[in-house]
Order: C-alpha cells, then structure tokens, then sequence
C-alpha cells in the first residue's frame, strides 16, 4: 500500500472528519486537515508506532490565493523508514490563530515565532511568541500579500533593466 493511502486510512480511523482533502504532489503524500483537529492528527501521527512521523523538518505560513485565508504547513519525517509527508491547515485571516506544535516538537518553537513575525499567525500555547527576525515595533506582516514585493515609491529603477 502507498504512503498515501496508509497515513490516510490511520487519520481517518482515529479522526473520521479531519481530512479535508488529500493529494500526491510530486509524489509527495498531501493532507488538508481542519483547523479543530490539526493539534491531535499532529500529535496522532507522532506517537503513532507505525507511522511514527517523530520528526517535524520545517513548519511555515501561507496565504491562499483568494487573500482570505492563512495557512500553516508542517513537513513531517519518519526517520526509521525514511518517509516523508506534508500537513497543511488554513484559517480565516481575520481570526489568524491555531494550537502550538511546541508540545509536540519542541524545535518549532523558533518556526512558529517566525510563522508569526511573517504571517501574523498567533500559536495558542506558545511558550514565548515575539517576532523573531524583525523589530519588535513592526505592524505589519511582510509575507501577507496585501504587502507589496517592492516598494512602489521608488523612481530610481528602470523597469525594462527587470524585463518588464
């Protein structure tokens, strides 16, 4: 059985409800999983001995395309089989707040402050959540894409240099 199919009978098993969709991108097993069971499907695929995804390789935010929601991914890693699975999760922006994972995987620690520092995503229960990478005064949130890429006021450019 593939990977897919394996890690999506378990969640389904344990959570009926949890999946809203899953996917193989560049053959990479996918899950969507609801914002009200991402803590304990994370933590189900941790502890689980036969999936056993003890490992969490990178957590981070993104936007979805319509602007109305952000999203947390986590990259999970089952060292002993050397599989791999990503789990994303999206919420309405205006209510931008989910579990902590530091309970779980104590290294997310620093990924959530930075999820938080670019996204503005507020992880409840963390233990100490601050910006990490920029000042402290900042109040905004650079990755949201109501944020432009470059700053419009410049006139000391010449587009046609950037094959525009």
């Amino acid at each position: 059985m593939e990977l897919l199919e394996k890690v999506k009978i378990a969640i389904t098993a344990k959570f009926p409800e949890a999946i809203e969709k899953s996917e193989l991108s560049y053959d990479f097993p996918v899950f969507y999983i609801k914002k009200e069971e991402i803590h304990q499907v994370l933590e189900f695929l941790k502890q689980d001995p036969e999936l056993n995804f003890h490992f969490l390789t990178d957590l981070t935010g993104i936007q979805s395309e319509d602007e109305k929601q952000l999203g947390v991914i986590y990259h999970l890693h089952n060292m002993l089989l050397n599989t791999r699975i990503r789990v994303k999760t999206y919420f309405d922006i205006n209510k931008p707040e989910i579990p902590t994972a530091t309970d779980l995987w104590p290294a997310a620690n620093w990924m959530e402050r930075e999820t938080y520092d670019f996204f503005g995503v507020r992880f409840k229960g963390h233990p100490k959540l601050k910006r990490i990478l920029n000042v402290d005064e900042m109040d905004i949130f650079p990755l949201r894409k109501e944020f432009p890429l470059e700053d419009q006021t410049r006139d000391d450019k010449d587009d046609k240099m950037f094959g525009r």
